[in-house]
């Protein structure tokens, strides 16, 4: 059987241990960096499609694309962190922003599908890893 050696360059292991204690922090920064170019583009499309090709006049109050937003950062039990984009909940008219998303997204009997979320996250994966890998590049460095 073979056996390898593999040492890291000292630099990079004096970085990896001062990063240690900042690791939350910079996690941090990193998703927040990502989710601001996904958030942007659900909230294009979402405007681009809300009130738009009904059959009857529209209703839209604007307050579906005014209650979009994006969580704090949160660590979940398995200890990894996420971020969310999503919509604030009550509505003033007592119905369910995340109803509404849902049948906007996917449609219903009578009202076709109009998505806005799915092609928004597809559209911007790589952005979105791009910058986060920036984003923590950038981190690191000033370490």
């Amino acid at each position: 059987m073979a056996k390898a050696t593999v040492k890291m360059p000292e630099e990079f292991l004096k970085k990896l241990s001062r990063l240690g204690n900042k690791t939350d922090e910079i996690t941090a920064k990193v998703l927040e960096s990502g989710s601001e170019v996904v958030f942007d583009k659900v909230k294009i499309n979402l405007e681009g499609v809300v009130g738009r090709d009904t059959k009857v006049e529209s209703r839209s109050t604007g307050e579906l694309v005014d209650s979009l937003g994006v969580s704090p950062v949160k660590v979940d039990r398995n200890g990894n962190s996420n971020i969310k984009i999503g919509f604030s909940e009550p509505r003033n008219d007592g119905k369910s922003n995340a109803m509404i998303a849902n049948i906007i997204e996917y449609g219903k009997h009578n009202q076709p599908a109009r998505p806005f979320l799915k092609p928004a996250v597809r559209s911007t994966k790589r952005a979105c890893l791009d910058t986060m890998i920036n984003k923590l590049e950038e981190e690191i460095d000033k370490i």
